[in-house]
């Protein structure tokens, strides 16, 4: 997997949080993936579970905006922004991302480092 390939799946990703839906989201991860998001909460380990953890999101006025990226190896961190609206609520989360793939350019890990107290913000 070549750092160009990595960085593609990278603005995939930021894309269709912002504006696909849940299975086009999930459908970016292998099928044993992980997601922690954020770091410290309960690992999503199934379809089922990354179906329902990004459907909450697919499901809300929403944008992204991916801020910067680096890459080494089978790994990227990068970090974009998110802004949902529910009503008159706006919200924004700003988290960086962890994320490594396999040799087919799938996501098998990802964790989300923000803190909910304190990177959750109303804007």
């Amino acid at each position: 997997m070549s750092s160009e390939q990595i960085a593609n799946a990278v603005k995939a990703y930021v894309e269709l949080v912002g504006s696909g839906t849940a299975e086009q989201v999930v459908d970016l991860y292998a099928d044993s993936a992980t997601v922690e998001d954020p770091i410290g909460s309960d690992i999503k380990s199934t379809r089922e579970a990354l179906l329902e953890f990004y459907g909450v999101i697919a499901q809300l006025e929403r944008s992204t905006e991916l801020k910067w990226m680096r890459i080494a190896g089978d790994t990227a961190v990068f970090e974009f922004s998110l802004v949902t609206a529910a009503g008159d609520a706006k919200f924004e989360v700003t988290p960086v991302d962890i994320m490594r793939f396999d040799d087919e350019g799938r996501v098998v890990s990802m964790r989300a480092v923000w803190d909910p107290a304190s990177d959750l913000k109303q804007i």
